[in-house]
């Protein structure tokens, strides 16, 4: 039987414990990822958007809340759990407070209902995750394709609508998602055409892409560019979106129910998004299934001993960033020498191999986005903290398999990305308790 999850409500740190095989079956939230271009894509149409499965996670409810005040109603019916109504609606005069959008890394996505809404956007500088800068150059020059202007200083950057341009034509310089969403939604918000070049294909990219399509846009794709069109009657009636599973929750439970040699089923996810995750896991051994809407881990897992090569790339059907953290912490228990790359997030490794550090990892820093370990390693607990939303998902996978008790600390960094992980673990016979640090 799948049960729903209890909600983290104010932990200080989570106490982690090895135990028995995980298993069971467990459903995923919706994707914070997809969740946030997806909001933002409802509040540039102009019209009533009714978004279903939107995550309880920090930073969609943080963005629910800047919709509002960038001039959108937002509803959340009470009958429909994790639905949410964007609806156009008038605006003070007054530029809104946003400083808080600091605490978002996709705070961009905000530029385009801002424009949309009030002609101007004025933003901090993105935060959220100190995994390295949020380069925004390339997203500064799709804007000024659009005509827009561009100011920043140390603050903040400001962007003011030009006159509105009935075509854009851009290629990108390399296969940006951030960048590739803001041209998308920047061409709803102006109600342009768009020809992009060297997009990034990401699900959550082409997620954006479908969903506009069921509000009447025209969106082809193809590995060279993306081509999109407004309705040819203009905005009418009421739209649906639906956020998809989370894929990168899938995969870390996926990675957890690995390391600790069990078997389960993970429901709720979009199967062919985790297909460069499910390669990975067959080549070191660990028996799984991918179907349209879960993923199965069997038992009687024969470890190959095969090196893995988690490394993260922005080509059409590349291993996502977002999955290396969890993998590397899975690889701590397997046999075989392991690469991790991750050149998207330079910071997230000094982030990550510190903490595995003091549990007692080896790990070897080949350069900063690049490192190798030798499986298996046997792990101590010890005091941890999650520095960032992968680095504590990844921790909670190591602790699986680490000796004595490890407590995890900055869980705000954990909720920022996830509503409840530690509850879904422990729905799988995780020993995870809540204690105050």
């Amino acid at each position: 039987m799948t049960l729903a999850p209890t909600r983290m409500m104010g932990t200080e740190a989570l106490a982690v414990r090895p135990g028995r095989p995980l298993g069971g079956t467990v459903r995923v939230d919706g994707s914070k990822n997809a969740a946030l271009p997806l909001l933002a894509a409802a509040a540039c149409l102009r019209r009533s958007v009714q978004v279903a499965n939107v995550p309880d996670s920090a930073d969609v409810q943080l963005l629910l809340g800047l919709l509002q005040r960038c001039g959108y109603r937002v509803a959340c019916p009470v009958a429909e759990a994790g639905a949410a109504i964007v609806t156009p609606h008038p605006v003070d005069a007054g530029e809104p407070d946003l400083a808080d959008a600091v605490r978002i890394r996709a705070s961009y996505y905000l530029v385009a209902p801002l424009l949309a809404a009030r002609g101007e956007a004025a933003l901090p500088w993105p935060g959220g995750c100190q995994i390295g800068d949020r380069g925004m150059e390339v997203h500064f020059t799709v804007y000024e394709m659009f005509g827009d202007t561009v100011t920043v200083d140390d603050s903040g950057y400001r962007v003011r609508a030009g006159s509105r341009r009935d075509m854009v034509m851009l290629t990108l310089p390399f296969r940006s998602r951030g960048a590739s969403i803001a041209a998308v939604l920047r061409a709803v918000a102006a109600g342009s055409r768009l020809e992009l070049g060297n997009p990034n294909l990401s699900p959550e990219t082409t997620g954006v892409l479908d969903a506009l399509r069921t509000a009447g846009w025209s969106a082809e794709v193809s590995a060279e560019k993306i081509t999109l069109a407004p309705p040819p009657g203009g905005p009418a009636g009421t739209v649906a979106f639906t956020v998809p599973g989370d894929k990168i929750e899938a995969g870390t439970l996926a990675c957890a129910i690995a390391a600790s040699s069990g078997d389960g089923r993970i429901e709720g996810v979009h199967g062919p998004d985790l297909k460069a995750l499910a390669e990975l896991l067959d080549w070191v051994g660990i028996p799984l299934t991918v179907a349209p809407d879960a993923l199965t881990l069997h038992p009687a897992r024969t470890v190959s001993g095969r090196p893995m090569q988690a490394l993260s790339s922005l080509t059409p059907g590349g291993l996502d960033a977002d999955f290396e953290p969890a993998l590397m912490a899975l690889a701590l228990s397997l046999p075989g020498t392991h690469l991790f790359a991750d050149a998207i997030n330079p910071g997230r490794h000094s982030n990550l191999l510190g903490q595995l550090a003091r549990l007692g990892a080896k790990i070897e820093e080949i350069t900063p986005t690049q490192c190798r370990l030798t499986g298996p390693q046997r792990l101590t607990g010890q005091s941890v903290t999650a520095t960032d939303i992968r680095t504590g998902s990844a921790l909670l996978v190591a602790a699986l398999n680490a000796r004595g008790t490890t407590t995890v600390g900055g869980l705000d960094q954990l909720r920022r990305g996830h509503a409840d992980l530690p509850a879904k673990l422990r729905l799988l016979g995780a020993d995870i308790t809540e204690v105050a640090r």
